[in-house]
This record gives C-alpha cells, structure tokens and sequence, in this order.
C-alpha cells in the first residue's frame, strides 16, 4: 500500500465504489433484457407479430 502513497485509502476506496457501481449497472441491464424478452414473448404469444421489412429500394 506505501507505493500508493498517502492517498492509498481514498484510491483503493474509489476502485471498490466504481467496481460496485458497473456491477449494478449490469445486473441492471440483464434484468431488463431479460424482462423485455418475457413481454416480447407475451405480445407474440398473443398474436402481435414482428413486422415485415419493406425493401424501400426503387
């Protein structure tokens, strides 16, 4: 810890406090994918179905 220098406490605190915040961020994000995918599920289970792409070349 002394090559860190006298600050060692605030560094390693704000590595721990960045770690924490993008891991919440992920988790975040996985639960949302996978919420979209169930309601995705349950709008084409109920016959709402994906449209068709128009090819919009001439």
């Amino acid at each position: 810890m002394t090559s860190l220098g006298p600050h060692a406490g605030f560094i390693l605190a704000s590595y721990g406090a960045v770690a924490l915040i993008l891991g919440g961020l992920v988790l975040t994000i996985l639960r949302d994918h996978a919420a979209q995918k169930r309601a995705l599920a349950a709008l084409e289970e109920r016959g709402a179905g994906r449209r068709p792409i128009k090819d919009s070349a001439p």
